[in-house]
């Protein structure tokens, strides 16, 4: 799939699913959980927004072992050298980060920076929300600064807004943890497939004439516009109820 395509997903993904999950007491920094009961409440309308952009960009994670990637070219020379030096620890494209235990590994990486390294936290927290925002084609057409200067400022405002509204980030782990899931699950529909039980070599796939091809016109035309209306539903279904 697509950058785009898995942004979209993970923050479908973070919509439906964080309500319950957030209501586990390890990922919840309150006793809203007990208050409000399971569904509802479990986080704030600040953190599930905020929660959105961060299993967004984190649905991105996993092409990192991909050096033409949306990801890779999203910082500059910083994060393509980090592809290259990934995709070679992970034997190649949708190798060892397209996993189930990458997934959980992501995730509970990212539990124990919010609730140990503050300063790292909060760097996380904005590189996931300028990936998401740049994944999904916030920005100037044919404008690579320009909108390289809309993403900084959006995703700065993004984060003081969030600090302002006392966002805490107990769920952090959660949200990096389905949005890496999410992005394995995605590239299991497509036609390549992903070796979900790695180290275990065998691809989960769908068939080819099943299976997604990834950036034709299905996914360009009608997934992605299906999945954002989703968001949109979804969003307004938490928020209103």
């Amino acid at each position: 799939m697509m950058g785009h395509t898995h942004a979209l997903t993970g923050a479908a993904a973070w919509l439906g699913l964080a309500p319950v999950f957030a209501a586990l007491p390890l990922v919840n920094e309150s006793s809203r959980f007990i208050e409000t009961g399971i569904m509802a409440g479990a986080l704030t309308p600040a953190e599930l927004i905020a929660g959105a952009l961060v299993c967004a960009g984190a649905a991105m994670l996993p092409d990192l072992d991909h050096p033409s990637a949306t990801i890779a070219q999203t910082f500059g020379p910083v994060t393509w050298l980090l592809s290259k030096v990934v995709s070679w620890l992970s034997g190649g494209h949708r190798g060892a980060t397209h996993s189930l235990a990458f997934a959980v590994a992501a995730g509970f990486g990212a539990h124990y920076l919010a609730g140990t390294y503050p300063i790292g936290r909060d760097i996380m927290v904005v590189l996931l929300i300028g990936l998401s925002l740049r994944a999904i084609g916030i920005g100037i057409p044919g404008n690579k600064m320009g909108s390289a200067m809309v993403n900084i400022g959006l995703t700065a405002g993004l984060y003081v807004v969030f600090m302002s509204l006392d966002v805490g980030y107990a769920w952090l782990g959660l949200a990096v943890g389905i949005g890496s899931l999410i992005h394995v699950v995605g590239d299991c529909m497509t036609e390549r497939g992903c070796p979900v039980l790695w180290p275990m070599a065998y691809k989960f796939m769908l068939p080819w004439k099943i299976g997604i091809k990834t950036g034709k016109k299905f996914e360009q035309k009608i997934l992605a516009p299906v999945l954002s209306v989703a968001i949109v539903g979804l969003l307004f279904w938490r928020l209103a109820y």
